[in-house]
């Protein structure tokens, strides 16, 4: 009970000290708020950051592999020289791999993405809109819902019928206020009707929508233009079975190819084999260097703000000698007096804290209601800055606190 009554004291002598200087306090808190604020801040951005991505680099599968011509990887060292002459998956690729893994894969699908093209129905038109190909198991290995319609029939896949699929924003511009599905329109150059509407997804942080898609049978495509050919980008996209790990994917669809391509043991490959995993290992490491940066920053403002903590605490020390003088000479022990300048000090931080967090929190939430972005500001970080300002705050405080506990109650009253 002695202890806590104390404790309530150094807090009330605290409050006071606080209170009496208004503006000595605001100023004391500037730098720790801006620290804060600023690791907190920087966190919270990468954190959404890493999560928008993440959700995007989802939509392309765990347990998905992508047979390309290029590697994913990138940079400065990039050796474009090996990859250059390698050939293009083919359909041949395509129709053995399929026979090869037929059950250990969940689908195998032949893709191009033909490019940007404008799309006209009467006086209505859409720029942009992106043609695509694929064989019949693009249903399987990618992920996506209806608006309206349907997806192909194996039979209007096989027989290559004028049909397509067409994105949610893509249906809008042509057809407002109508139903798409039944209506015929000219892609590259062919009368082709629309059969499907894919749901809206809106544009993901890597740029993966089939909102301004339309989805044309690979069969149908070869009518027209030469799906083999490296202009359109063709993959070979196989997504394994549940349950099983994208590495045996992996091994599994190098030693099938290899075969395929007749390659010896001493050959290297000439395809490439591109996953998720590569992409968030270098996501991670650039989040981890802009995470360090953050704290580095932030770290430094609050090193700043503490200092500036300790020379008001210094200043407070020397305004209230004559009270501590007092309060010794009526029987206070050092640690009691000690106890209310670490107190101060710690609320000072504690404060400061709080505003900081209270900024980054309003910010959330100005960006939520107005631009629709959902920030996210993790609990975990908040209790570490809770804690980050304590230890601040005592830090900071020690060594004034230290020296008013030790002050000579006689020389303390008589230096007023």
């Amino acid at each position: 009970m002695i202890i806590l009554k104390l404790i309530r004291e150094s807090f009330n002598f605290a409050f006071e000290a606080l209170h009496q200087n208004k503006l000595r306090t605001l100023l004391s808190l500037l730098g720790i708020t801006i620290g804060i604020m600023t690791i907190v801040g920087v966190f919270s951005a990468v954190d959404t950051l890493r999560n928008n991505i993440q959700s995007s680099v989802e939509k392309l599968g765990s347990n998905t592999v992508y047979v390309q011509k290029w590697p994913w990887v990138g940079g400065p060292d990039f050796p474009w020289w090996k990859y250059i002459s390698r050939p293009v998956p083919t359909i041949k690729d395509y129709t053995k791999l399929s026979e090869r893994m037929e059950e250990t894969t969940e689908g195998i699908a032949y893709e191009i993405w033909i490019g940007n093209r404008t799309i006209k129905h009467k006086n209505n038109s859409i720029e942009g809109a992106q043609i695509a190909a694929a064989s019949h198991d693009y249903f399987r290995v990618w992920k996506f819902d209806f608006e309206a319609g349907r997806y192909f029939t194996d039979s209007e896949s096989k027989a290559g019928r004028p049909l397509a699929i067409i994105g949610y924003t893509v249906a809008d511009g042509l057809f407002p206020n109508q139903d798409p599905v039944g209506k015929v329109i000219s892609v590259l150059g062919r009368k082709v009707t629309i059969i499907g509407v894919f749901k809206e997804e809106g544009e993901d942080m890597l740029g993966i929508s089939a909102d301004k898609t339309v989805l044309l049978p690979l069969n149908f495509a070869k009518g027209v233009i030469d799906v083999e050919d490296e202009r359109y980008n063709p993959q070979i996209t196989v997504k394994g079975v549940e349950g099983l790990a994208v590495t045996e994917v992996e091994s599994q669809i190098r030693g099938n190819i290899r075969s395929i391509h007749r390659l010896s043991p001493r050959e290297d490959d000439d395809f490439s084999l591109n996953k998720t995993t590569m992409l968030t290992g270098q996501l991670d490491q650039l989040f981890g260097i802009i995470d360090f940066a953050g704290a580095f920053i932030g770290g430094f403002s609050i090193l700043v703000g503490g200092f500036g903590i300790a020379n008001i605490m210094f200043v407070s020390v020397k305004e209230r000698t004559n009270i501590i003088g007092i309060q010794k000479s009526l029987g206070a022990k050092n640690y009691f007096i000690m106890l209310q300048f670490l107190i101060e000090s710690v609320l000072l931080c504690l404060m400061g804290g709080a505003v900081g967090l209270a900024i980054v929190y309003l910010l959330a939430y100005i960006s939520k209601t107005v631009f629709d972005l959902n920030i996210v500001v993790d609990i975990g970080k908040v209790v570490l800055t809770i804690i980050l300002s304590s230890m601040i705050g005592l830090i900071s405080g020690f060594i004034p606190a230290f020296m008013a506990a030790r002050l000579d109650p006689v020389e303390a009253i008589r230096s007023k």
